[in-house]
């Protein structure tokens, strides 16, 4: 629990220290890498409101950049980075996806009700 509440005074401190601190890559990290691991989350979040604004969805796009950030931040790192750079409204397409990656099950972020039209693209895939 302690490591938890070190994280948290990390994320509120600085979020790239925190991110640097759970990035895993077997090579040793690369600053390039990271940084542009790092701008994942600001593509995750153009492509949301893309959808949001013109209803154009790239699904595929969206799962490959959130299975990326997984893998390279890991569960609890990613979901944070999440909570701080999604706003309210990204959350509706953004929890699906998280759903159907089995990253979040239904029962989290119970507060935020999921996009139909999104569950209906994930379910075709």
């Amino acid at each position: 629990m302690q490591d938890d509440v070190e994280d948290d005074f990390l994320l509120k401190e600085d979020i790239v220290k925190f991110a640097i601190k759970h990035y895993y890559t077997p090579l040793g990290i690369d600053s390039e890498e990271f940084y542009g691991d790092l701008k994942r989350f600001k593509y995750i979040k153009r492509l949301v409101n893309r959808y949001v604004d013109q209803g154009l969805l790239s699904e595929r796009l969206i799962l490959n950049h959130l299975i990326i950030v997984f893998n390279v931040f890991g569960m609890y790192a990613a979901l944070r980075l999440l909570d701080l750079k999604l706003d309210e409204h990204h959350w509706k397409v953004v929890k699906p996806f998280l759903v159907y990656l089995k990253y979040i099950t239904n029962s989290q972020y119970t507060g935020i009700a999921q996009d139909k039209e999104v569950i209906r693209v994930l379910r075709k895939i």
